[in-house]
């Protein structure tokens, strides 16, 4: 199998494969070809990549020779016109959010497997991206807050007199939120956290954190992780328990997220009014629209005196690491998909048949064929 791997398009820092993937795909009887210049943002420059067995590739020579190409943001059509019939593209698309461009690829014949879609279970942990890439977002939120927030984040016991640590709320306690948790106490800050899911309460205790606990959450097993849609008079209790930690926050990390769904506005503009002067809100769900009023994707803002920070790209801020994960669970999904070389595109196997969104002129992602 001919194996491409692309440069990313603008402030994308990460690259699909590290040189020790490559390493291991070339021995297993695999060509892999990369484009020149890719890694060098991660800080991997072409030689490490031809030391692993690659050959460096222009852009356009390796779109028309790859069986299988990887880039992690969305390719372009104009690219996508170049590759040859029947390839295979693997990066993160969004398909719940992104229709009409899987339906788009979908008509231009490509197979597309979408990292961000693999199944969360138990067998598909060691290929799933949102919670590698998350626990860089969490780690990073943490530190983006501290570096504007105009307080110490720990208690300080000078000839000065005494500094009080700083409150931090973590809202959403999954891979994120239970990251910037430990993150956030390993600096010293007093820190709570809320999720409607009573299940993490026990997570958050065990990294310190204090949970904020609303009754009457509904938690549904099969959502695979993730919070879903709650009753307004469930949403009602919520406000109101959330509003007396987050007037009282120096920091807030907003994580919420519902897949396929406008991100949940849980900090409101009355809220902001009644915050602190100089507090800072890190939200990680600005690409979905944001947890917080006044949120902008990839923008820092200020709203009635509070920072407001919209990042839904922290993970290309630390991209030696995050290369590292993101290409570690490549990786492992390409050990189920190919076999002696060859694509085993098994859809008996609820991995693939998950991750996979486009194939053979159709929409294949389950959700999308309902």
């Amino acid at each position: 199998m001919i194996l491409g791997v692309l440069k990313e398009p603008g402030n994308e820092t990460r690259v699909s494969l590290h040189p020790e993937a490559v390493k291991a795909l070339v021995g297993s009887g695999n060509q892999v070809l990369i484009e020149k210049s890719a890694g060098l943002e991660a800080f991997l420059a072409d030689e490490l990549y031809e030391e692993a067995g690659a050959k460096v590739a222009e852009r356009d020579a390796l779109l028309s020779t790859a069986q299988m190409v990887f880039q992690i943001q969305p390719l372009a059509h104009e690219d996508r016109a170049k590759l040859s019939p029947g390839s295979l593209l693997v990066g993160v698309y969004q398909p719940l959010v992104a229709q009409d461009l899987v339906k788009e690829i979908a008509g231009q014949g490509i197979t597309l497997l979408s990292m961000d879609a693999i199944p969360r279970i138990t067998r598909a942990q060691s290929m799933d991206v949102l919670s590698s890439m998350s626990t860089v977002s969490g780690y990073k939120a943490v530190l983006v807050a501290a570096s504007h927030l105009p307080r110490f984040f720990p208690m300080l016991m000078t000839a000065a007199g005494t500094i009080a640590p700083a409150k931090v709320l973590i809202i959403g306690a999954g891979v994120a939120g239970l990251q910037a948790i430990a993150t956030a106490k390993r600096l010293g800050a007093v820190v709570e956290a809320f999720d409607t899911r009573p299940s993490v309460k026990e997570q958050v205790e065990s990294l310190g954190g204090k949970f904020v606990e609303v009754p009457g959450a509904v938690e549904d097993k099969s959502a695979g992780g993730y919070a879903v849609e709650q009753s307004e008079e469930y949403k009602q209790k919520q406000r109101e328990m959330l509003e007396k930690s987050i007037i009282k926050s120096d920091v807030i990390i907003t994580t919420a997220l519902i897949p396929g769904r406008k991100a949940p506005v849980l900090v409101t503009k009355e809220m902001l009014v009644k915050m602190k002067p100089g507090a800072v809100i890190v939200d990680l769900a600005s690409i979905n629209g944001g947890n917080c009023e006044g949120t902008i994707d990839n923008q820092t803002v200020v709203v009635e005196g509070v920072t407001i920070i919209g990042n839904s790209a922290l993970p290309a801020t630390m991209p030696e690491d995050a290369t590292k994960m993101y290409s570690k669970n490549v990786h492992n999904l390409l050990k189920l998909l190919l076999k002696e070389d060859q694509l085993n595109l098994n859809f008996n196997d609820e991995i693939i048949k998950g991750t996979c969104i486009t194939h053979e002129g159709s929409i294949v992602y389950p959700p999308l064929t309902k």
